[in-house]
């Protein structure tokens, strides 16, 4: 069997995997903010990071795989809008941050599980890390590459770019980024313009607010994920995942902050995953263009021409490689349906297919037809070659799709039963299950349907409670109304629970 190889996106180049602990592989991923509902944008870090999370447990790693949900504020700088996203969105709802953050962190998980992701094994929050990150802070002003002014403290990009390569993992070269920085709250505050915040002064009235040695402040964005991943995994760790457009400045910050504070970079192998666009363009809030999962789900977004179930989803991502570009379409989504459907159907016959160890040749049982029989296993055994080859889901699946028609005309008598020794139908019957429900972590779309239902139910039900305890009868009676124009009935009980019939 080949060696799994990655593509390190610090070297920019291919390297064969090999952990810090031989048996053992510490990963940590970037997770969402939870200010509001994931949409399709991350449907695909998710995805990506729990089918490599499945195939390094399918080799036999022992994996600690550390995702985080950010909940405190996500300050923002360097191109981005520099406000509190919790707290602005908290107002808007009428809610305290902390129950916004659990309303979203749920849904979160909801979606997380109607993709048949699994679990990470362990999901820090950013606010339950706070003195880990004032820590970390005071290590790197000792270390004299961070100052405070006003009660904010910053990190001193220049000086950090004297000493280590900073802009290796982006390829920005410092001096460019004076162009790409806009003015922002604060920037007269920084010796340089380039410089980040580790930490800020709270203002009166931003809402989230934390005691530090410099005053009340919250986190910068970036320490809050050095700080965790360290915690979690140690000084350095093998892997640090996350989507392509946390490269700058995101992950290039925590490499700086890191090496600064543990003396080295703290990951080996960097790991990013492309965007999903659409029409070319990224999906984002300020682009117009976020379709939210429950949209997905119910069709109800004016770009989608219809619903689509989280497999067909999650399968659709898995038909191009995560490194490249995804462009979303409907008539792509419609491709992933049928195409998943016609892999479904194949699988469920070959699980039909009884191995018979009388077939062929006596109890030698040989195949009856060498060719088609070392057809069969070249292409099963090329399933892990292209795995290990920077976990190339888009070949694994060109090469299943191949034994489609040799597993339906076996079913249909077009080729005979002992064409395929019993031997190789096992080994076929055994990759299948492997590939598709351990490593890509498909699932039939008949299967559990009544449970969806009432999964969805459910998240519909608590979304309808919730607006309704804080007087917003608009969105509690448009749900009732469309759900009634669905043939679903909503009955509120004495009790004060809610059940559903169908009309």
């Amino acid at each position: 069997m080949s060696q799994l190889k990655v593509y390190n996106s610090y070297t920019r180049q291919k390297e064969v995997f090999a952990p810090i602990t031989p048996g053992h592989v510490g990963m940590y991923v970037c997770g969402p903010t939870v200010s509001g509902e994931s949409h399709l944008g991350h449907a695909r870090p998710t995805i990506t990071f729990d089918f490599i999370y499945r195939y390094l447990l399918h080799l036999g790693f022992k994996v600690r795989y550390v995702r985080n949900i950010t909940d405190a504020g996500h300050f923002e700088e360097e191109g981005r809008e520099a406000e509190d996203k919790i707290a602005k969105k908290a107002v808007l709802e009428m809610l305290e941050p902390m129950e916004l953050v659990q309303k979203y962190t749920i849904l979160f998980h909801w979606a997380m599980h109607q993709f048949n992701n699994l679990n990470p094994s362990i999901e820090p929050t950013a606010t339950g890390h706070i003195v880990e990150q004032i820590g970390m802070i005071q290590k790197i002003i000792q270390e004299g590459y961070a100052y405070e002014v006003n009660g904010s403290v910053y990190f001193d990009v220049k000086k950090y770019a004297a000493h280590y390569p900073y802009g290796k993992l982006s390829g920005r070269v410092l001096d460019d980024l004076l162009e790409t920085t806009r003015e922002l709250d604060g920037q007269d505050e920084k010796h340089n313009r380039q410089d980040f915040a580790l930490w800020k002064a709270a203002p009166p009235e931003h809402i989230m607010r934390w005691q530090s040695p410099w005053g009340e402040g919250f986190p910068g964005w970036h320490i809050e994920c050095s700080a965790m991943s360290s915690k979690y995994l140690g000084a350095q760790f093998d892997i640090h995942g996350g989507g392509m457009d946390l490269q700058f400045p995101h992950h290039e910050s925590e490499i700086a902050q890191s090496t600064i504070c543990n003396h080295e970079i703290p990951a080996r192998y960097w790991l990013h995953n492309n965007m999903i666009t659409l029409n070319g363009r990224k999906m984002g809030k300020s682009y117009g263009n976020q379709i939210r999962l429950t949209e997905m789900f119910t069709g109800t977004n004016p770009l989608l021409q219809q619903a689509y179930t989280p497999m067909t989803i999650r399968f659709f991502i898995l038909q191009t490689h995560y490194r490249s570009t995804l462009d979303f379409s409907n008539e792509a989504l419609q491709a992933a349906e049928k195409g998943l459907k016609r892999l479904w159907e194949a699988y469920d016959l070959l699980k039909k297919l009884v191995v018979d160890e009388t077939e062929g040749n006596g109890s030698s049982a040989t195949a009856a037809d060498p060719a088609i029989d070392d057809q069969v296993r070249k292409l099963l055994r090329e399933l892990d070659e292209f795995m290990n080859d920077d976990f190339n889901t888009a070949k694994v699946l060109a090469n299943i799709f191949e034994l489609v028609p040799i597993i339906n005309s076996l079913k249909g008598g077009q080729i005979r039963r002992d064409a395929l020794s019993p031997a190789t139908l096992q080994l076929m019957k055994r990759y299948f299950t492997d590939y598709l429900e351990n490593i890509l972590g498909l699932r039939g779309e008949s299967a559990g349907d009544d449970q969806k239902l009432n999964g969805v139910m459910d998240l519909l039900i608590d979304i309808r409670r919730d607006a309704r305890s804080r007087k917003d009868y608009s969105t509690s009676d448009k749900i009732r109304n469309q759900l009634l124009q669905l043939g679903i009935v909503l009955k509120d009980e004495k009790d004060g629970g809610v059940s559903f019939t169908f009309a």
